[in-house]
């Protein structure tokens, strides 16, 4: 267990280029020369930055640029010696820091008095129970009575310091997934104790987490930064139904960015775990919202993110620190 580490989280668009190269395949050159421990790429479904420009896929001719977020966690000193590289390759993106705990290998996860954010780092094809690793650990965390889950399909990445990429031929066996998951700290730690015991390689981490709502019932507003250079972050769990309407409304209030994370499965709250399936004719699948600002904006995407979630969807907030060199 190691319990000073630190997650770099990078936005930027797809299209973005570092010198002769585009910045995802640039950053994670630097991810792999590091041998960080862990890092994914994920590639939005639809999502706005500071021109407040909308990228989208359900429209052809804007769905050339959409929005990326890469996540690297390792311990401080790692992560700290490459910053500077980081921001090279992505001078103009959003760069936050966040600190975390990380499990990578068999042992005892922390104590977990707060409620928690876990995330839980599998190959595609890798099996538990004689099912798909990811399908697997959304059926215990439910069990374990988890308020939501969340899988998320990297496109790059690395694991255990090893890079991981999806390639255009080939079955994609190592390309990484995360499992994001929220709950009470002793539903998240029962949860994951089961997972370090039971996965081939374990390797997760644990994140403080404010939840905000679950479905339609408010429990707090997001936390006020203690100090200045601290933004606040707000993840939306919910269907694809609700993305496109939450990320246009966040738009229309002149929020900073947001990004829509489509999933491959998950839950929240009650509902029975979902996603995509080989023979189904129809979508339906968990997206992912994260919104960061300031907290003046934050009020304003709060208020927005509030009216649309009056009935389904879990909201949590955390603190991030901005990162600028």
């Amino acid at each position: 267990m190691i319990d000073d580490c630190l997650k770099l989280t990078t936005y930027f668009g797809e299209r973005d280029r570092s010198g002769d190269r585009f910045q995802a395949d640039a950053l994670l050159d630097v991810y792999e020369r590091h041998a960080v421990q862990v890092s994914v790429l994920l590639r939005g479904t639809e999502g706005f930055g500071a021109r407040h420009r909308l990228h989208t896929q359900r429209l052809l001719t804007s769905s050339e640029d959409l929005p990326i977020v890469s996540v690297a966690v390792d311990t401080r000193a790692r992560i700290e010696a490459l910053l500077g590289e980081a921001r090279a390759v992505s001078p103009h993106g959003l760069i936050t820091l966040e600190h975390a705990r990380m499990l990578a290998g068999r042992g005892e996860p922390p104590q977990l008095p707060e409620a928690t954010k876990l995330t839980v780092y599998v190959g595609r094809k890798e099996r538990l129970d004689g099912a798909p690793a990811y399908r697997a650990a959304v059926a215990l965390l439910q069990r374990h009575g988890v308020a939501g889950a969340t899988v998320l399909l990297g496109v790059d990445g690395t694991a255990h310091g090893e890079r991981r990429r999806a390639r255009f031929f080939g079955g994609n066996v190592d390309v990484p997934l995360m499992i994001i998951a929220v709950g009470d700290g002793d539903a998240v730690g029962a949860a994951a104790r089961e997972l370090a015991a039971r996965l081939a390689t374990p390797l997760m981490t644990f994140e403080r987490v404010r939840v905000c709502k679950r479905d339609g019932v408010l429990f707090a507003k997001p936390r006020e930064p203690p100090e200045p250079g601290v933004r606040q972050k707000l993840m939306v769990y919910a269907g694809e139904t609700l993305y496109d309407p939450l990320v246009r409304g966040l738009r229309d209030a002149d929020v900073a960015g947001a990004t829509a994370l489509r999933g491959i499965w998950g839950y929240h709250g009650d509902h029975a775990p979902h996603g995509e399936r080989f023979w189904s004719l129809r979508r339906h699948v968990p997206v992912l919202t994260v919104v960061v600002d300031t907290p003046e904006r934050m009020r304003r995407t709060f208020a927005v993110v509030d009216s649309l979630t009056s009935e389904t969807g879990l909201v949590t907030s955390e603190l991030v620190p901005v990162y600028e060199e």
